[in-house]
């Protein structure tokens, strides 16, 4: 059931606009200072039996802000009630589930609870209480029970089907406990589990149905560079991409081969005329198809006329084709053949000068010179070895035992013999 709300008002006329808001009594005055009057028509909570409502939705769209405000109606209506946070990561369960600027204690129009960051809770004026709870640390849900609990960012849970299973066998209180998952989709084993459990809620989203609250900017450049894409389908238009099991072609793959524009195209097969015909010939035999025999001729004599016409373009098509290519044939022949000749004049120069060459070269030998040879290395002159000086004696060196001052005793001179 539709609900008059922002969205609704908005999308009056000025005129009928102006009226409804005159005719407002003080209670729709008080309301439409409420999340249920400016929250948009796909952000209602499902009708029927479920116990757990899944958001599937684009970046931007207000997930956040929907569970916020889910538990704080919830913790409102039942005094006492208990309530499970849990988030990938203690870290990111306070700093967005709780503290974050569409986080519990940020809600304008909801009462705030008292936030106690030491013992990871919450608590309401009527006693109402939020713990905080990781689910990297799934054991950590074993144990205690809860009447309500709110998931968020389901997809990036490092231990995610053990954390949601310890969670909902502790989902025990209450006359209806209940669940709330919010996640961007990617194709992980949780996530498409509760895709297709029975007792799920999906509710889906693209990030461009909350476009009045983003940048323009934003909304542009993410067009721009993730329009079509599987990133983009996946972050943005809130699809669940998943492979199916055994497929011959992946999403991967498909990807890798897209085209920012389609190529030209060659030639197009028309395939309507044989049914035609076909259809004609059943007609004339065939009891039931007989009342129609008037329009199966006259789809094949549409179908003759679209040939012959195809045919036509199509010849014409190929004729221009073929004479472009000879064209193109003949200037690459044209081409070829000047390079031949200059290819053979380079030769002739070539040859010439080599005769040249071995002539002149004859001639020095004539004349009794040696021609030089290109490329070879000088040899220097190589200069006469002088003689060796002769070599002094070596001074006897003293023998060995005998001091330095026996060594330079002078000898004693010689007495002459009496004759």
């Amino acid at each position: 059931m539709t609900q008059l709300n922002a969205q609704a008002l908005m999308a009056m006329p000025y005129e009928q606009m102006v009226a409804c808001i005159k005719s407002w009594n003080r209670n729709k005055m008080e309301e439409s200072h409420s999340w249920r009057f400016w929250r948009r028509n796909d952000q209602f909570e499902p009708q029927g039996d479920w116990r757990t409502w899944l958001v599937m939705a684009g970046r931007g769209y207000g997930k956040t802000r929907m569970g916020a405000e889910w538990v704080s109606a919830l913790a409102t209506q039942y005094p006492g009630a208990r309530f499970a946070l849990v988030g990938a990561t203690l870290n990111e369960a306070r700093q967005v589930m709780v503290e974050g600027e569409s986080g519990l204690l940020a809600l304008p129009f909801a009462e705030r609870p008292e936030w106690e960051p030491s013992l990871r809770r919450l608590t309401w004026r009527n006693g109402a209480t939020g713990t905080l709870f990781s689910a990297a640390e799934p054991e950590s849900l074993r144990g205690p029970q809860h009447d309500f609990a709110w998931a968020d960012e389901i997809a990036k849970w490092p231990s995610g089907i053990k954390a949601w299973d310890n969670l909902m066998l502790g989902l025990r209180l209450g006359e209806r406990p209940r669940a709330m998952a919010t996640t961007t989709p990617r194709p992980v084993p949780l996530v498409r589990r509760l895709n297709t459990e029975k007792g799920v809620a999906v509710t889906h989203g693209r990030t461009m149905d909350n476009n009045m609250h983003l940048p323009p900017d934003f909304i542009a450049s993410v067009r721009a560079i993730y329009a079509g894409t599987r990133l983009g389908r996946q972050e943005l238009d809130g699809e669940l991409i998943a492979d199916a099991a055994g497929a011959l072609w992946s999403r991967d793959l498909l990807e890798r081969q897209r085209a920012s524009a389609a190529p030209e195209l060659k030639r197009v097969v028309i395939g309507v005329g044989v049914v035609a015909v076909l259809l004609y010939l059943a007609g004339l035999t065939y009891g039931p198809l007989k009342p129609y025999r008037e329009t199966f001729r006259i789809v094949v004599l549409v179908a003759i006329a679209v040939y012959i016409v195809y045919t036509f373009l199509l010849q014409n098509k190929e004729s221009d084709d073929r004479a472009e290519l000879e064209s193109q044939m003949a200037s690459l022949e044209a081409n070829n053949r000047a390079l031949e000749q200059a290819k053979s004049a380079a030769d002739s120069q070539l040859a010439a000068a080599q005769t040249e060459l071995h002539g002149l070269r004859a001639a020095l030998a004539n004349a009794g010179l040696d021609a030089p040879v290109a490329g070879a290395a000088t040899k220097k002159a190589v200069a006469p070895k002088k003689a060796a000086a002769p070599k002094k004696p070596a001074a006897k060196k003293p023998a060995a035992g005998k001091t330095a001052a026996a060594a330079k005793k002078p000898a004693a001179p010689r007495t002459p013999k009496a004759e």
